[in-house]
Parts: structure tokens; sequence; C-alpha cells
């Protein structure tokens, strides 16, 4: 008889707090949907480091970036992302999303949603001769077959790669402020660009009247004959929000924009409220005028040539023509 009264206590327990549970995922659920939501364009800052030791992965800060004395490697300040394109760790969105302009906060990426876990068999041996000479040293990095790896040892003819990625094994921390929310076309247009190229861009947005085709509208309900036909086209004149980007010898040289410049338009005008995309190519009489490389037409004196060119916006030529074979191995054969 004394066990009964037990036993009713602790399921009712057990049902408080499932409800207490329920209540409180309920309430996170609503607070989610009532913040940030997917496709949101916000300015974010945050810094970035290693859980274990510290080390920095990756800041807006200019103040962190002296600090660790990386200052001289780029351009420090919030970053513009859109939330659910992946622009940052899936965990870093989750955790924003349902926040608001100004809240800050910080969350832990483990190593299997960061850069993975640790794979003693991504160090390996290959012959020394596929590695600059003047890359043969330990700690340099090396590309081999397109794989990049850092070289641990060599020996003889015989190299050691490890083509971990450098923070294989590490969680990271991210601390995170939401600056606030972008509206702006060409404000979200500079910050998706910027996400693809640290190029610094000229870019304006403005109203256009350009002619299109369009089908003929009829009145009339049409006959089965009717619609079988093909349909007729008249031209008329419609306003277009046209994105201008100049195009400067790096970003016309940048091997992601010459592959993926299609892809990187469309990402523009399906994310924005912007029309299309108009890419403008400026030839002067200037040392940088139209490609900017003395040398590359004719190869006459005091120009140099091609290769050296790509040099000069890191590009490496070889895996241009690798990358271009590539492509027409793919393409389907005719009979």
């Amino acid at each position: 008889m004394t066990g009964e009264p037990e036993e009713t206590n602790a399921e009712s327990d057990a049902e408080t707090e499932a409800e207490a549970s329920a209540e409180q995922e309920a309430e996170s659920t609503e607070q989610n949907s009532e913040g940030l939501q997917e496709d949101d364009f916000v300015r974010i800052a945050y810094t970035a480091r290693t859980v274990e030791d510290g080390s920095l992965v990756d800041t807006t800060d200019e103040e962190v970036a002296e600090e660790e004395g990386v200052a001289e490697e780029g351009t420090f300040e919030p970053r513009v992302i859109v939330l659910g394109s992946e622009h940052i760790f899936p965990g870093v969105e989750d955790a924003i999303t349902g926040k608001s302009a100004g809240d800050s906060g910080s969350v832990t990426i483990p190593t299997e949603e960061a850069f993975g876990e640790y794979d003693q068999e991504e160090v390996r041996t290959v012959s020394a001769e596929k590695i600059p000479e003047d890359d043969r040293y330990p700690g340099a990095q090396v590309q081999i077959e397109q794989e990049q790896g850092y070289l641990e040892t060599i020996i003889g003819g015989r190299a050691r790669v490890d083509f971990n990625h450098p923070l294989a094994g590490e969680d990271i921390e991210y601390d995170y402020e939401i600056v606030d929310t972008v509206e702006d076309d060409l404000e979200r247009a500079e910050g998706l660009m910027d996400m693809f190229f640290d190029i610094d861009l000229d870019m304006e947005l403005q109203t256009d009247e350009v002619e299109e085709e369009q089908p003929v509208e009829s009145d009339d309900e049409e006959t089965e004959e009717e619609a079988e036909e093909e349909p007729e086209f008249e031209t008329v004149t419609v306003e277009k929000e046209s994105l201008y980007i100049e195009s400067t010898p790096q970003l016309a040289m940048n091997q992601q924009w010459m592959f993926q410049k299609q892809q990187i338009a469309q990402q523009l005008i399906d994310q924005t409220g912007i029309d299309r995309v108009v890419v403008q190519e400026i030839i002067d009489d200037s040392p940088m005028g139209g490609m900017g490389m003395p040398g590359m037409m004719g190869g006459g004196a005091g120009g140099g040539d091609i290769e050296e060119a790509l040099e000069d916006v890191d590009v490496d030529a070889d895996e241009i023509v690798e990358e271009i074979e590539g492509e027409e191995l793919d393409e389907p054969t005719t009979e």
C-alpha cells in the first residue's frame, strides 16, 4: 500500500517535466519563427578560434587581426551572408536564425561539422619530382594533382605530404554579433560578390529600358487548332533593374569567375531584386587598360609572356589548362 502513492507521484513528476519540455520547445520554435529566417541577408561580425588552444581561424575584427599579426592579409570588416546558403557553418546559421539585429552570442562547431576528423590515411608519400624545387621544405603548402597539402618531410626522392585540412580534428568556437539586416539590392549584391572574391569591384545598380520579345496575348478564347500553332511574339519595351560590374584584370583572370561566371550571375539574380547582370570591360591606353598585361598580345619587347601575366594575378596557367581539358573530356560526343 505504501508504494502506490510514490509510484503515482513519480509518474506525475515525469508528466510535468515532459509538459515543461514541450512548452520550452514550442516557445523556442515560436521565437525562431519571429526573428531572422532562411534567405534573409544579414551583416555579421565574428571571431572564430580553435577550442583546444585558441588559435585564430577567422575574424572580421580589425583589432583582432592586428593583435594576431594578420592585418596585412586582407580587409577586416563585418560580412554579409545569406541564411540558408551555407556562407558560414550551418551551426552558426542555426544560432543566428530567430535572432534579431543587435543580438550576439557564441556557438561551438564540433569537429565533424567543421573541417572533419583528422585522417591518418590522408598523409601520403609521393615522388619529390611532383613538387616544385622552391617548395621542397618542411611546412611548405603544395598542390599535387589538384590536391592541397602540407609537406612534412622530404628525404631523397620521396616526400611525405599531409593532405588533411590544416584545421582537421579541431572544434571551432564562434563569437558573433548580428550587426544589421541588409535590404538594399546593391548592398546585397556587393555582399555576395565579397563572399566569392576578395577583390575591390565597382558596381552600380540602375533601371534600364530594354526591348524584349513577348508572346502576344489574345482576349478571345483559342480554338484547339490555334492553341497548337506557334505563338506570335511582339517586341515590347520593359524596365529592368541592371547590376553593372566593372571588369578588372583581377576579376577577368580569376579562375572562379572564369569558370562559374554564369552561375554567380544567376545567384545574384535569384537572391536579389536584380533582373540582369551587365559586366563592363574598360579598355584604354593606361598600362592596365584592357586585360592590362603588357606582352600578352604579340609578346613584343619589354612585354613578358602570358605565364608571367597570370602569375601577376595569382592564376595557375597549368591548372587552367587541366580544367579546360577536363571539361572537353566531359562533353558528350556525337556519332
